[in-house]
């Protein structure tokens, strides 16, 4: 795959530390959440991951209701980012909850939202290693 851009980001201290971008537009404050045992006062990588997948996945879903001719421009995506423990370590699992707008009927919103699962960048990433459960509202 040859990148049409290169997102870079830097990481100091892990979850109690800063994360920055090298273009200064993402400075941010990291900490554990409180239901972790952390004060909860930064923000933390799933909050910025949850962030990044419900962007993107709503420019797939843009992407493939143009393909088929059906305006979901109004459209709304709540990723739900759950971390706990796996074995020894750690895992994630995520839920889409896709509001689309009124004029799509179930069928071919489903569709829609099963299509840009197919071509969403985080779900070809996550596809196989962790739980992506697609909620249509």
């Amino acid at each position: 795959m040859d990148a049409l851009y290169t997102a870079v980001a830097t990481a100091t201290h892990g979850r109690e530390g800063r994360a920055v971008t090298n273009d200064g537009k993402i400075d941010v404050a990291l900490s554990i959440p409180v239901e972790m045992g952390g004060n909860g006062e930064g923000t933390n990588p799933e909050q910025l991951f949850a962030a990044g997948y419900a962007a993107c996945f709503g420019s797939a879903l843009g992407v493939v209701g143009r393909q088929a001719k059906v305006d979901v421009s109004d459209a709304a995506v709540t990723a739900e980012v759950g971390i706990g423990k796996q074995g020894e370590g750690f895992a994630l699992k995520v839920a889409l909850r896709v509001e689309l707008p009124d004029t799509v009927d179930a069928e071919t919103g489903r569709k829609l939202v099963e299509s840009a699962h197919q071509v969403c960048p985080y779900s070809n990433a996550t596809r196989g290693n962790i739980e992506v459960e697609l909620v249509i509202e």
